[in-house]
């Protein structure tokens, strides 16, 4: 079996199934996804029902991203958040506006059936964005830092690369975890990124809500495979360039 995480999807659903393709993913994987499944292109609902549809042949463990909580927030109130809409969330607003409401219950129950984070047998964690408390995620006071927090992936890509586990200077907070996957800050707007590790933190969100692809990386291996940009597969559509 292999464990593939995959970065950032944003509605890119062409791109989704492109690197399932590429990653000739079967049954037997475990997938698990880190988040941020709409706002950007204009297939959320989409995206959406297939990993439901997914979900039901395949291995699938689903990790809540902000945009995710966002989006769930106006289904329920249908309260226009400004911040969102001006993030990606107008694309996902008329995607959903496009179908008939009894077909949003499915969609409900997937996001309230997100995890916040994700531990597997190997010591591997799994998040969209990060947690501050030093003793952990089971020590976090705020659960929403697990999807907003940017300050993990800030710390590991300024860490001195030399600075190994056990020296008084390595951050206590990246001790607990063999390896930490997260998505949420994008590390290309502008083109190609590869996913990236600062010191035990792999970041696997290639850019795919702008000008980047969207990647499944293979968290035993290193293995990586990619979409083409999702914005060439979704001419005509900005996205959130």
């Amino acid at each position: 079996m292999r464990r593939l995480v995959i970065g950032d999807i944003h509605s890119g659903l062409k791109a989704l199934r492109q690197v399932l393709e590429r990653a000739r993913v079967t049954t037997d994987d475990h997938l698990v996804f880190l988040g941020d499944y709409v706002d950007s292109w204009s297939e959320a609902f989409e995206t959406v029902d297939f990993l439901i549809g997914l979900d039901k042949t395949h291995n699938c463990t689903f990790i809540r991203g902000n945009h995710d909580e966002l989006c769930y927030g106006w289904m329920r109130t249908n309260e226009e958040n400004p911040t969102w809409l001006a993030h990606g969330g107008v694309a996902t607003k008329m995607s959903y506006l496009n179908v008939e409401r009894e077909k949003w219950d499915a969609h409900f129950t997937f996001y309230e059936g997100l995890q916040n984070t994700y531990l597997d047998e190997n010591n591997r964690l799994y998040l969209h964005a990060g947690y501050t408390n030093l003793k952990g995620i089971e020590y976090e006071y705020f659960e929403k830092l697990f999807y907003w927090d940017r300050t993990l992936w800030e710390l590991a890509k300024a860490m001195d690369p030399t600075l190994k586990p056990g020296n008084e200077n390595f951050p206590k907070r990246l001790t607990h975890y063999h390896e930490v996957f997260i998505g949420h800050t994008p590390l290309s707007k502008k083109g190609h990124a590869e996913p990236q590790k600062g010191a035990n933190v792999w970041n696997v969100d290639t850019g795919a809500a702008f000008m980047g692809a969207l990647t499944i990386l293979d968290v035993e291996t290193k293995e990586f495979w990619q979409s083409d940009p999702v914005h060439t597969l979704y001419p005509g559509e900005n996205g959130r360039n």
